[in-house]
């Protein structure tokens, strides 16, 4: 680990202090305000449909300006949107509510490319374990993010407008954290440089199908359950300080694998690891369909955050196989496109599912994508295990 990653970590944790408060306040803003309950979750469906809406135009932005610039971007997208959101609370205007979440989904673009820039910051050995460490840096969200929700809900006379007032705090911090950081730069590129295969031909790649299905299936499925635990557990008679546990366990499942997810990779192999989050997603399954007390809700979403680091940390590690140096900024939009328009997806089935069929039909409606990203991985070991040798 040197200077640049541990910073990479450290704005890996502020952006996850970000995504986890939106999580924890986004469906209950949105049910305060919405016209139907179903609407709820659009503020949250509204920040990963920004998310995959602004995909492209990062990359594009990435390429020509680099890393940091782009970087420092989105973190101004980040303040601009979260005091647009407070403007939105405070004023009782849903749909205001839901235009802010789309736009704060530019910062949430570049924030997916943090992990693919740990790759690029360390020695091609210690790629696995810079990915895995950086995104462990996520465990500052996991504790941040929910206390900072508890605390700062009820600061202004409009139940969670204050919250929205920390974040831009929170953006505020991250782009001084950025400044310091050093990135390669970006080298010139000459009019007949090779821009190599076609994204066409990149995405053929049985590597990168799963790479991309792991990582977006995975996503999914952890969104439509965290999105619809604070909706779940208000029905059930929990306080939000209780559904701000919940959350705070999930994430620290989500990240604190992190410190050793890299090593597993490396001595069990990535499909292997990615396996094992597949057991542990049906694991939350049939302890979320065991019953609704406050420990089920938190074992459930803290083997869900396990699980998805496992398939996450795998998919991100794989991806690295499909694409070459030249590649990179179209192979990985490209996967983040999947991700985000799987999450925006999984966002608007989340409220629309449970406030309607309610926490167990959403359950197991969530053993669809987990069977598939399953079977994706059983494709690909039986298609490396087929494929000739070289002599």
């Amino acid at each position: 680990m040197n200077k640049n990653l541990w910073l990479l970590a450290a704005a890996q944790g502020l952006f996850l202090t970000n995504n986890v408060v939106f999580i924890a306040i986004n469906g209950l803003v949105g049910l305060s305000l919405a016209p139907l309950g179903w609407m709820a979750t659009l503020p949250v469906m509204g920040y990963v449909v920004g998310g995959a809406l602004s995909t492209p135009l990062v990359a594009r932005t990435q390429s020509a300006f680099g890393r940091q610039a782009s970087f420092q971007i989105g973190l101004l997208v980040a303040l601009a949107s979260a005091l647009l959101c407070y403007w939105a609370a405070a004023d009782g205007n849903f749909w205001l509510l839901v235009a802010a979440t789309v736009i704060a989904g530019y910062y949430s673009a570049n924030g997916q490319l943090y992990r693919f820039a740990a790759a690029e910051l360390s020695a091609p050995a210690f790629r696995e374990k810079a990915v895995s460490l950086v995104l462990a840096g996520g465990l500052a969200g996991a504790v941040l993010g929910p206390n900072l929700a508890v605390r700062t809900k009820d600061w202004l006379a409009v139940p969670f407008a204050g919250a929205y007032l920390a974040l831009a705090g929170v953006a505020l911090l991250s782009m001084v954290v950025m400044a310091f950081m050093h990135f390669p730069p970006v080298p010139p590129r000459a009019a007949d440089a090779d821009r190599g295969r076609p994204l066409s031909v990149i995405m053929r790649q049985p590597v990168f199908i799963v790479a991309a299905a792991g990582a977006a299936l995975g996503y999914g499925v952890m969104n439509l359950l965290m999105a619809a635990t604070p909706l779940a557990m208000q029905v059930c008679g929990f306080p939000f300080d209780d559904a701000a546990l919940v959350l705070e366990w999930h994430v620290i499942g989500m990240f604190a694998p992190g410190f050793f997810t890299g090593h597993l990779i490396k001595r069990f192999g990535t499909l292997t690891i990615m396996g094992v989050g597949v057991v542990l997603n049906f694991a939350c399954i049939l302890v979320a369909l065991s019953g609704v007390e406050l420990h089920q809700f938190l074992i459930a979403l803290f083997l869900l955050g396990v699980g998805w680091n496992f398939l996450f940390t795998g998919s991100t590690t794989l991806s690295l196989q499909a694409y070459r140096p030249e590649e990179k900024d179209r192979a990985q939009a490209a996967i983040n496109f999947f991700v985000f328009a799987t999450m925006a997806l999984t966002s608007f089935a989340s409220g629309a599912l449970v406030t309607t069929q309610g926490w167990a039909m959403l359950n197991l409606g969530s053993l669809v994508p987990v069977a598939l990203t399953g079977l994706a991985l059983v494709w690909l070991g039986w298609a490396r295990r087929a494929a000739p040798r070289p002599a």
